[in-house]
């Protein structure tokens, strides 16, 4: 009888979770990979939320209605920027401003954990034109955050 009832708790409990609504945050972080210290390094987070619809058009064949919206509809002026360090100086790669970085992510990751997120993903890549003379690029990590719809 005991394992009976701890069974259905436990799965009363598991549908519970999967009805549970959540919300999601993204937090980006750009870092310049610029020579020279020319670059801007930041930590960009959206505080105003848009709705995708409003942006999204579908192509068919026979229907080739687009979206009215215009490109400057779609930015956010509500966000936060958090400056980070840039990868080089002029004396080349600072491990130093490396880990000033890390420091500063840690602590937005933390303080997002104490403000009940849980960090769910992460996702980074790098971006370099890479051709003769190359002087720009940046190293851009998306954080993913959720936690229950408050």
């Amino acid at each position: 009888m005991k394992k009976l009832i701890l069974s259905i708790a436990i799965a009363v409990l598991g549908l519970a979770e999967m009805n549970a609504q959540v919300e999601y945050k993204v937090v980006t972080s750009v870092e310049s990979i610029v020579p020279n210290g020319l670059g801007r390094s930041r930590i960009i987070s959206a505080n105003d939320t848009k709705d995708y619809k409003e942006y999204t058009s579908t192509q068919t064949e026979e229907d080739n209605t687009r979206n009215k919206s215009k490109r400057s509809d779609i930015r956010v002026k509500g966000f936060d920027e958090t400056k980070l360090l840039n990868f080089y100086n002029l004396g080349g790669i600072r491990f130093q401003n490396i880990a000033a970085n890390d420091a500063i992510i840690e602590s937005k990751i933390n303080t997002m954990i104490e403000e009940g997120w849980e960090l769910a993903f992460v996702t980074s890549a790098v971006e370099s034109e890479g051709g003769k003379g190359d002087g720009q690029g940046i190293f851009i990590t998306r954080y993913l955050f959720k936690r229950p719809k408050q």
